[in-house]
């Protein structure tokens, strides 16, 4: 009962520290856009030590293919993952990057971290109805994924955050004692 108490505290700290995702065609963002490319994912699961940038394409093979089932989710990852949609101009989302970077270390062969910019993937975006930034969405391997946005009102808690929905969002059937 406890841990439901903090974990909704938590979720709704998320949403006071948020951006709306108003501004979402930046001048600055398209000179220093980003080549992404498929060879930077880690498929072979192990045990990546960042946060990887993922297009459409990646997501429909590494995450669920919501084109092949728009009415169920599936998931299709070999591990559970959590994914941050942010974008760059986003201020609570740089304030996430290094805390993620931090725990994509941490969890490394435990859970996969991807990272979304709704800039460049709109229909992501919009298929997960993301109204503001950053949402982070939890998946699971068993179960329904779980959607929260925002960050707490400083950079430890929103790690102490992270931890407590990875702990018991993904991980919680199998051995993780995070130990951060």
């Amino acid at each position: 009962m406890k841990r439901t108490v903090y974990l909704l505290i938590g979720i709704f700290a998320f949403s006071l520290f948020s951006c709306d995702g108003q501004s979402g065609n930046n001048p600055q963002k398209q000179a220093n856009k980003k080549v992404q490319t498929s060879n930077t994912v880690n498929v072979a699961g192990d045990g990546n030590l960042k946060p990887v940038h993922i297009t459409k394409a990646e997501f429909l093979k590494l995450v669920m293919d919501y084109e092949k089932n728009p009415n169920e989710w599936m998931f299709q990852g070999q591990k559970p993952c959590l994914i941050d949609f942010y974008a760059d101009w986003c201020a609570p989302c740089r304030i996430t990057s290094p805390i993620l970077e931090d725990l994509a270390g941490h969890y490394a062969g435990k859970i996969d971290i991807y990272k979304v910019d709704i800039d460049d993937e709109q229909e992501l975006a919009a298929v997960f109805g993301i109204q503001s930034i950053p949402t982070f969405l939890f998946c699971p391997i068993d179960g329904k994924p779980t959607i929260s946005s925002g960050i707490a009102n400083s950079p430890s808690a929103t790690k102490d955050l992270f931890i407590r929905q990875i702990e018991e969002l993904l991980l919680k059937n199998t051995e993780s004692s995070s130990g951060i």
